[in-house]
């Protein structure tokens, strides 16, 4: 079984003794001391992504504590510094807590009291590690054209094959899921992956337009057409020429209304309200319901012929409970979404976090985690990034999820987060979780994972 690799530790004194005795307390305590005479050594061994903390005394010749802290905060703002105080430097260590630094010790100080200090920093680094190179993934995979489908489990990776093949043909759509799911998600993937990419993508809810300028709306009217019509004005359909048209909410069209679309859809034209002359259309059509619309057809609710013409290729789009491993991969992404447009920083996940998210019911599928993110991103220091709290409380929303469900699901999610910081690299994943390489792929295959779909240099390494 591979021992997890030891939490490498800088330690920064121009003193032999002090040097010797913080690292004999460290290695006792499992992590890797690196003692180093000077700052100036300490920045040449300072690795990108440095996965340790740092300790620095603050009094030493040449480069001093407080200018390794200014130079490693411009490298690494998020790198732990630990810094190592005499009895009259702490109003200097707390200028130093101003400017950055994630602690202090005074001396003489205690083993126990250092060890713990350096825990809490180690577990904070780490916790930073995951979210960059979670932000890292998340970044890269956005260079795929159109809006990004984000998770891997097996519903996700069919809806996203199932639209990189429909974006290629050119055949109306017909999605069908949730409220909240991602149909609208769904549909833009489809236009920006098409031919039509370069065209508008004109997305139109059906439910909120009033009836009575739905028509207009939808095909435009002629000057004098009606009472207030003092312009020619063209429609949404003419307005998406060469591109798509999305309609949201199509159950919720009038059946009137429904006679015009069908008679669109087959002849691929629209007349203005108050003309005459047909105008040809080069669109897409992709609709989207949260109802049966078959069973809306039967109770009269829904015209039949209409629904047999947009069910050439229908699209469902699975809510968020049938794929939940993909939660916390989609939480962060939104979290780092609303924190770049924030100017903030996104909190990491931690284990309490990640177990709410996944007994959580989501009953507003992917919407409702988007907002939970926005939330968690703007006013979770408010509630010590608590998501039960914010979730305002799971209490019953995790009632139907047996405990073993509830293991196995948080199991596979860490799996997966393991194999994508280590890109896929099996030896890598099993220091990571600490488990032997032969239980980890019993519970690849458990979980129905492959270590390559992780990796992205072609490395065969298993």
């Amino acid at each position: 079984m591979p021992d997890r690799p030891a939490t490498p530790v800088i330690i920064v004194d121009d003193e032999p003794h002090m040097r010797f005795t913080t690292s004999q307390t460290l290695e006792l305590a499992g992590y890797q001391p690196l003692p180093m005479a000077s700052a100036e050594k300490a920045l040449e061994a300072l690795e990108k992504d440095f996965p340790g903390v740092l300790i620095s005394d603050i009094r030493m010749p040449g480069m001093d504590g407080m200018a390794l802290l200014r130079e490693v905060n411009a490298r690494d703002p998020e790198l732990p510094v630990i810094l190592i105080t005499g009895h009259g430097d702490v109003s200097t260590a707390v200028t130093a807590m101003r400017d950055g630094a994630w602690d202090f010790v005074e001396k003489p100080f205690a083993g126990d009291e250092l060890i713990e200090v350096v825990r809490r920093a180690a577990e904070t680094r780490r916790l930073a590690l995951e979210n960059r190179h979670l932000r890292a993934e998340l970044e890269a995979q956005q260079s795929a054209p159109g809006p990004r489908l984000v998770g891997r489990t097996a519903a996700i990776a069919q809806l996203a094959t199932m639209v990189s093949r429909i974006s290629q043909v050119e055949t109306d759509v017909l999605l069908f899921g949730e409220t909240g799911a991602g149909k609208d998600l769904v549909a833009r993937a489809i236009h920006e992956r098409s031919r039509r990419s370069g065209a508008p993508f004109v997305a139109i809810n059906c439910g909120a337009v009033p009836e009575s300028i739905i028509e207009s709306e939808l095909f435009g009217h002629e000057k004098g057409a009606f009472t207030g019509a003092v312009e020619r004005r063209i429609g949404k359909f003419e307005y998406a020429q060469g591109g798509t048209v999305f309609l949201d909410e199509i159950e919720s069209m009038p059946l009137a209304l429904q006679v015009r679309l069908l008679r669109v859809l087959q002849e691929r034209a629209i007349e203005r309200l108050g003309a005459n002359d047909a105008v040809e259309l080069d669109i897409r059509v992709i609709a989207a319901t949260k109802v049966d619309l078959k069973v809306a057809a039967e109770k009269g609710l829904f015209r039949e012929d209409l629904y047999y013409r947009l069910n050439v290729v229908t699209l469902p789009i699975p809510p968020l409970r049938e794929r939940r491993e993909d939660i916390p991969l989609l939480f962060q992404h939104f979290a780092v979404v609303a924190a770049t447009r924030s100017g903030l920083e996104a909190p990491p996940l931690d284990g309490a976090g990640v177990s709410a998210l996944l007994t959580h019911d989501w009953p507003g599928n992917v919407r409702e985690l988007r907002n939970l993110a926005e939330r968690y991103v703007l006013i979770g220091s408010a509630h010590d990034y608590r998501l039960d709290v914010l979730l305002g409380s799971v209490e019953g929303d995790g009632g139907e999820l047996s405990l073993a469900r509830q293991v196995e699901m948080f199991e596979k999610s860490l799996i997966d987060q393991a194999l994508a910081r280590c890109r896929g690299r099996i030896s890598e994943a099993c220091e990571h979780l600490d488990i032997p390489r032969k239980t980890l792929y019993d519970k690849l295959k458990k979980h129905d994972l492959r270590a390559e779909a992780y990796r992205r240099d072609g490395s065969d390494e298993n």
